[in-house]
């Protein structure tokens, strides 16, 4: 498919907030500085943000043999994201630079190198993926309950959910069952094949990013590639959430790649795959909607229905409990948005839940239509408008959510290189920073009575009011007009792509 804009093509005119020589030396030297710390934090023997996955096997074991204590853990992370913050801030200001393919390998073989950290969640996908493995539902079975409790992989899962049953869809806990017949009855082997699922994950999204967006390399690596904070809750965090986004960005690829009905099927399928990993990604199929012509209805009808077959098929394949859990989960209130002091002023009770629900959908179509007024895709291709869709449905959806967490963000930042630079990207860096420190060191074990105080603080009391001002900046950038000015131009003397 021919791309009809370029950057330049898209209002991106020259700007005069090129960072120069000493900028840019500044935010190579604090995204290095940040992308160090984390590293050390993965390298380092088991600690407070990271679980103890027991012997190693053939799997990578610990290379830095370093205890670092909660504070320091906690610190060391604080520290990461605040440099990685203003490393992106100053890269989304200037002009964005594309990482040479050594740097991009070296972060890879880095995450993989690593123990996951910032939550249990990954010990979960390995449990869920061993109960399906040897044969039983991860949907009905609860962690606690299966086997007695005994099992050496199983019964690694943490608090609080051992008592849960899988929240995840048919195709990501496939994905997991494979990883636990790799893996066998050894967790760190098991953690870390899905370790490397995710680390590919995050590479195909820069992969379909380039192809989707020729011209645009030094905007993907920097909202992207070398953003430290998806890089942590995403990547080094293992989560779910770049497999979903990475199928959901192939989708995009897949209908921007291939006009015709064919492309619109395999796009259906990729984006069944995205929404059978976690039901919020449905939005990539109401964004390809948006996004191909109104002329091409036979091509919207193939994708809905090729995507119908696909879930439809896993659904039956996996029973009538696979969504069980997603209602409880829908009724969640986080502690760090402004949601949990609504829930518990209240009463705290199953009407304040229903309450705050309703409210949160109310106010994520409101921020969706901010989001609207404040980005504006680079082109007028197919994947740059479905990209920029779904960029302003999820950043809408993460923002307005009664239970949110930092790497609910990452599809975000997957969709943001399709965005003209704007107030936006303000807004979602300031979101995703406030999650990030809030969730820091991120499990509910390990850490000594003065850190949980510090780190509850932050959580309950901090990042609540300054959610409540990222709502505010949203609301009241959009209300004055959209601030579409781009913050910068493209590199100099790049022109329009074919």
């Amino acid at each position: 498919m021919s791309h009809t804009a370029s950057d330049a093509d898209a209002g991106e005119a020259p700007s005069g907030l090129a960072l120069g020589h000493t900028g840019e030396v500044a935010r190579r030297g604090l995204l290095l500085a940040s992308f160090a710390l984390l590293l050390l934090v993965g390298l380092a023997l088991p600690h407070a943000a990271a679980p103890d996955l027991g012997p190693r096997g053939w799997a990578p074991g610990t290379l830095l043999p370093v205890a670092l204590s909660p504070a320091v853990v906690t610190g060391a992370l604080w520290t990461a994201y605040v440099l990685g913050a203003v490393g992106v801030l100053l890269a989304v200001l200037g002009r964005g630079t594309e990482l040479p393919r050594a740097v991009v390998a070296a972060l890879a073989v880095g995450a993989a190198l690593t123990a996951p950290f910032g939550s249990g969640d990954h010990v979960s996908y390995a449990a869920y993926g061993r109960i399906l493995a040897l044969g039983d539902n991860p949907w009905v079975v609860s962690p606690d309950t299966w086997r007695g409790g005994s099992d050496p992989v199983v019964s690694a899962v943490e608090a609080p959910w051992t008592e849960e049953p899988s929240v995840y869809g048919p195709f990501a806990t496939v994905v997991q069952g494979l990883t636990s017949l790799g893996g066998g009855d050894n967790l760190r082997q098991t953690v870390w094949l899905w370790q490397l699922v995710v680390i590919a994950s995050w590479l195909a999204v820069r992969w379909c990013l380039r192809r989707i967006l020729p011209g645009r390399e030094g905007r993907i690596d920097a909202v992207w590639t070398a953003n430290p904070l998806v890089f942590s809750v995403g990547v080094l965090g293992a989560h779910v959430d770049l497999l979903a986004t990475a199928l959901a960005v192939a989708a995009v690829w897949a209908a921007h790649r291939y006009a015709g009905l064919g492309g619109a099927a395999l796009a259906g399928t990729l984006a069944a795959l995205a929404i059978s990993s976690k039901f919020t990604y449905a939005v990539v199929l109401l964004a390809l909607v948006v996004a191909f012509s109104a002329r091409r209805v036979a091509r919207s009808a193939v994708l809905l229905v090729a995507a119908g077959v696909v879930v439809g098929g896993l659904q039956l394949w996996a029973g009538p409990n696979v969504y069980d859990q997603i209602g409880r989960s829908a009724r969640a209130v986080s502690l760090a948005t402004p949601w949990r002091w609504v829930f518990e002023t209240l009463g705290g009770d199953a009407d304040a839940r229903r309450v705050v629900s309703v409210c949160a959908a109310v106010l994520a179509v409101v921020f969706a239509l901010c989001l609207w007024r404040l980005v504006r895709p680079a082109e007028s291709s197919v994947g740059a408008r479905a990209l920029a869709a779904v960029a302003v449905l999820t950043g809408a959806y993460a923002m307005a959510a009664s239970y949110s967490l930092p790497w609910y963000d990452v599809v975000v930042w997957a969709t943001l290189p399709a965005v003209v630079a704007g107030v936006a990207d303000l807004v979602l860096l300031l979101r995703l920073w406030v999650m990030t420190m809030a969730y820091t060191p991120g499990r509910v074990l390990g850490m000594t009575p003065g850190v949980e105080d510090v780190t509850m603080t932050v959580r309950t009391n901090v990042a609540p009011v300054a959610m409540l001002v990222v709502w505010l900046w949203l609301v009241t950038s959009a209300v004055r007009g959209g601030f579409r000015r781009p913050l910068a131009g493209p590199p100099r003397g790049s022109a329009p792509r074919r």
